[in-house]
């Protein structure tokens, strides 16, 4: 697999299994359910362009929050089938202005190419009302296990990404995403991994389900030894989820 691992994640606006934050300190419970036509992450197949089943659960107390998310992947080369995700985090408002900081533990199962690594963000968002903006900026941390050669490693990179949301009516939003993400290969293949990544779209509230239709895509660069290796890879994606 070509480890830029980038998709489509819009903080605080609209990603799969997002936290709502509790205006009062009480703790809550919730769980969220998806179907995906391909799982997509910051621009890039996560499951071969093939259908995944998606959920988690979160628990909140205030602005407090952690919870964990799961899915089912398929990465070239790799042994691993899933991904498993363990966040922790705090957010809140102050009139419409948002933050949120969190850290998030990548577990893939059965994975024998040192793919799982943390990361930690910052993202702070704006409502202005008929739009709702949001910042945000990444930096992966090597969680590795140390008894793993280092060489062969996957050094996690860093990279930022902005958002928008427009409310339409009929329990409709139009949503954007843009973002860049840089990392650092291996001591055995180093390389300078980047990409531009984006999707545009349309979210429909169905009672307790909410259908997403959007096009994503990234334009990435794989320098390795001084030669450059570009590509592109878009895809349209059906998600169809609930939470409870």
């Amino acid at each position: 697999m070509n480890k830029i691992r980038l998709s489509l994640v819009a903080a605080l606006l609209a990603t799969t299994g997002t936290v709502s934050m509790l205006s009062a300190n009480e703790i809550a419970l919730s769980a969220n359910v998806a179907m995906t036509s391909n799982y997509v992450w910051r621009g890039m197949t996560q499951s071969d362009n093939s259908l995944a089943i998606q959920g988690g659960a979160d628990i909140s107390y205030g602005g407090l929050y952690a919870g964990v998310w799961a899915s089912n992947v398929d990465f070239d080369n790799t042994e691993t089938s899933s991904e498993t995700d363990l966040y922790f985090g705090y957010g809140s408002s102050i009139n419409d202005f948002s933050y949120d900081i969190n850290y998030i533990q990548y577990i893939y199962a059965g994975d024998t190419d040192n793919l799982n690594f943390g990361e930690i963000s910052l993202t702070v968002g704006y409502d202005f009302g008929v739009v709702a903006v949001s910042a945000k900026y990444y930096k992966g941390i090597d969680t590795n296990d140390v008894s793993n050669d280092a060489a062969n490693g996957w050094e996690p990179g860093d990279g930022w990404e902005i958002a928008a949301s427009v409310p339409l009516p009929m329990d409709i939003s139009l949503d954007a995403t843009y973002g860049d993400y840089d990392d650092e290969g291996n001591q055995n293949n180093p390389t300078n991994n980047y990409g531009d990544y984006y999707s545009v779209g349309v979210t429909k509230t169905f009672g307790k389900f909410d259908a997403t239709l959007a096009y994503t895509g990234i334009d990435y660069d794989v320098a390795t030894n001084g030669h450059d290796n570009d590509g592109k890879e878009a895809n349209l994606v059906l998600t169809v989820g609930t939470s409870f």
